[in-house]
């Protein structure tokens, strides 16, 4: 099987992957600069992660809407692999935004030992959802690619 070329893949889609993939950079980002010490930083990069991950709905929804539905193509095991990895992304994806504005909430309120207990929840959900987002995208537009 061959991939897709780039061109015949929506853009939005592509937008999308590189989205999750810069909300990944940036969400590791802010997790070393804290275990550095450097709040600064920190509060950069999380806020931009916050963003990246705000415009990449805006286009994952124009995405769905302008396209629709688009099956996965994979057959036998790679199948189940693929829906593990989309039903957990999705389940998962939902509770991101509830997290990260509870924990700009928790910041702004200066209640940092809640913020850091919420963070070791939050933060391995927030990564797990952008990086599975590539994932997604790599497995539906260029390993099993449609007709």
């Amino acid at each position: 099987m061959t991939p897709a070329p780039l061109f015949a893949i929506h853009p939005l889609a592509t937008t999308n992957a590189v989205l999750n993939a810069l909300s990944t950079v940036l969400l590791v980002a802010g997790w070393v600069a804290i275990a550095r010490g450097d709040w600064r930083l920190h509060r950069a990069a999380m806020i931009a992660a916050f963003v990246t991950s705000a415009v990449f709905l805006g286009c994952y929804l124009t995405y769905h809407w302008l396209v629709g539905h688009v099956p996965f193509r994979g057959q036998g095991p790679v199948r189940l692999v693929y829906f593990a990895i989309l039903i957990s992304h999705i389940l998962l994806a939902v509770f991101v935004p509830i997290l990260a504005l509870r924990m700009f909430f928790l910041a702004s309120t200066h209640r940092w030992e809640a913020h850091r207990r919420l963070g070791r929840i939050t933060m391995p959900i927030w990564l797990y959802v952008s990086v599975t987002g590539v994932v997604i995208y790599a497995m539906l537009y260029h390993l099993f690619p449609g007709a």
